[in-house]
């Protein structure tokens, strides 16, 4: 396969990714720069052929120079995924991708808060935008992009129900809990004062009367935690971690989580069931009197 005919199909597979899978901006981008690099790559080693030994020699680089495993196994998932829509379009016989396997990525227990700390963190926080934030992040595992996208008709407070847009455009919904309904209801009135006639129907804006940035929230995440979560870590993500530990340890059921947290394999969910599993080992450890 020559490599500037195939080189040349990266804008034709955005668009499929774009329009038949409805791929956020943010992947789409990430999937054309993971492209052009691996072509960048061929043009410096003057490959011309695409084949399973280019693809291989590739990715060997990128471990030899210090690209993280999870790197890698991602930059190959964008390559799998474009040769596997070149073949489905008959731009090319064979994909050269097939055998080459990712690396194994070390996977790490999440960070995540014990309750007494969620509950003195959030108690500390006057300002009643960055407590309904907080409170919304915890009470429904939201990713951060998802609830800087939250639309204030996104929220039913009837129903006690919030419609989430996740990764792949995928709706879910989730349920509200009193308490963070009772923070974003208290907020909507300070909303009010900040809101401009050209204002987004964001639910959170900042206070110049637009959305809520991901930097943003980042920001006020960390200014909310760091006392209490300087180990664990204050980015957002913490939150949706502690989210689906506490559910696990009051005995929530793994598909039930995995529906909140809008994942689409069941695998990703169970490394919350290593970290709950390693909680109990703990707590018999400590109470049982033959542990010893």
């Amino acid at each position: 396969m020559e490599r500037e005919i195939i080189r040349r199909r990266i804008d034709d597979f955005i668009i499929y990714l774009q329009k038949e899978r409805n791929y956020s901006p943010l992947t789409l981008k990430g999937y054309k720069t993971d492209l052009r690099q691996f072509f960048d790559y061929l043009m410096e080693k003057a490959i011309e052929t695409i084949d399973y030994n280019a693809v291989s020699q590739y990715f060997a680089f990128l471990l030899k120079y210090g690209t993280t495993p999870r790197s890698v196994s991602r930059k190959l998932s964008a390559l799998k995924s474009f040769f596997k829509f070149l073949k489905k379009k008959g731009i090319v016989s064979e994909n050269p991708t097939l055998g080459i396997k990712s690396p194994k990525i070390k996977r790490h227990l999440p960070g995540f808060l014990t309750y007494p700390q969620i509950k003195e963190s959030f108690e500390a926080i006057d300002d009643l935008r960055d407590r309904a934030i907080l409170e919304l992040l915890y009470s429904c595992g939201l990713r951060a992009s998802e609830l800087v996208g939250l639309n204030l008709d996104d929220i039913d407070f009837n129903r006690e129900e919030i419609r989430v847009k996740g990764k792949g455009r995928k709706e879910r919904v989730i349920p509200l809990g009193q308490v963070a309904k009772r923070a974003i209801m208290k907020y909507l009135i300070e909303r009010n004062s900040v809101k401009k006639p050209e204002s987004p129907p964001a639910l959170f804006l900042n206070y110049r009367g637009g959305r809520l940035t991901t930097r943003s929230l980042q920001r006020i995440v960390h200014k909310s935690l760091r006392k209490w979560a300087k180990v664990s870590g204050t980015n957002p993500h913490i939150l949706r971690h502690t989210f689906a530990t506490h559910l696990l340890e009051q005995g929530a059921d793994l598909r039930a989580v995995q529906e909140l947290l809008g994942h689409s394999s069941l695998s990703t969910v169970q490394i919350y069931t290593h970290l709950t599993t390693k909680r109990l080992k703990e707590i018999y450890n400590r109470t049982h009197p033959r542990a010893e």
